[in-house]
């Protein structure tokens, strides 16, 4: 059986026994398109996954190197690893090439963050009197409020707010659920948003979109995009800045790092701990601007 035969039977094992997602599988699918298409131009079309060697996957991975961030290499190491992996159950080959590879280290990249002024600015963008000020202001100031992931937020209903105690009810990854504090501003945001809902609209969703129905996260990301234009204060942001706003505001007023963990929904500290990063970087550039000796003159 040649190497397109072989995908072909690996990616329908992942449709029909694995039952994974159509994102999944199309990734899969595309990881190891890529790779029989290197190996087809070195081996030849009749080559099969026998005769694929871990001298060939270092030639494959390496060259892509310059191009591809470390973190997508990884992705289609792992595809590949799974892929022959499989093989191997099946007593297709003997060994999987693939294991012998290191999986690169990921590049350290620090989440970008709104400063305080920037957040305020962004917070009061929707203006009063626009249709839908009352839910963008409450969408805005309830992702910075919580450090919701927009998954979570979409995902709201009604009932998961509670303006008594000033808490939401989220369910993260995996289903797990966390109850978060919301803050008195994006409480009161909620609040009018929620009081000037007619009863034709008052579903079970909390965020609605124009059309009435539950809103999901690409309408989410419009907002966002839609106010921080109007104020063009800073670079084109992702509503997951908010997030990552979020901790970071909350590190530098000297929260724990476990308590941010848990408010967050990581399953890892380790997850949290970039944040730490940033508030170092942070206190770094402060201390430059600020101390006295931070820069020495030329000829000291």
């Amino acid at each position: 059986m040649v190497l397109y035969q072989q995908i072909e039977q690996f990616t329908t094992y992942l449709q029909t026994e694995r039952d994974v997602s159509v994102h999944t599988l199309a990734a899969y699918r595309s990881d190891l398109s890529q790779l029989l298409t290197f190996v087809a131009q070195d081996k030849g079309e009749a080559i099969s996954a026998q005769d694929i060697d871990h001298l060939l996957l270092r030639r494959y991975l390496a060259g892509m190197s310059k191009k591809t961030r470390k973190s997508s290499i990884g992705r289609k190491l792992a595809a590949i690893r799974s892929f022959f992996r499989f093989l191997l159950r099946r007593g297709v080959i003997t060994k999987n090439p693939a294991e012998l590879i290191a999986t690169p280290k990921k590049e350290q990249r620090l989440p970008f963050h709104l400063d305080i002024d920037q957040t305020t600015a962004l917070m009061e963008a929707p203006e009063s009197g626009q249709k839908y000020a009352l839910r963008d202001r409450a969408i805005l100031e309830l992702l910075y409020s919580s450090g919701l992931r927009v998954s979570e937020l979409t995902g709201l209903n009604i009932c998961e707010f509670d303006p008594t105690g000033g808490m939401v009810r989220v369910t993260g990854k995996g289903g797990r659920e966390r109850i978060v504090p919301v803050g008195s501003r994006a409480q009161n945001a909620l609040q009018e948003y929620l009081n000037q809902r007619n009863e034709e609209t008052a579903r079970g969703a909390l965020f609605l979109n124009t059309r009435g129905g539950r809103i999901n996260r690409r309408s989410v990301a419009r907002i966002v995009d839609t106010h921080v234009l109007r104020i063009a204060a800073f670079k084109r942001i992702s509503p997951h800045t908010l997030r990552h706003t979020f901790a970071t505001h909350m590190l530098e007023g000297g929260a724990d790092l476990r308590a941010i963990q848990e408010l967050l929904g990581h399953a890892s500290l380790s997850t949290t701990q970039k944040y730490t990063h940033v508030s170092i970087d942070r206190l770094m550039e402060v201390y430059d601007k600020a101390h006295p000796k931070a820069h020495t003159k030329s000829g000291e």
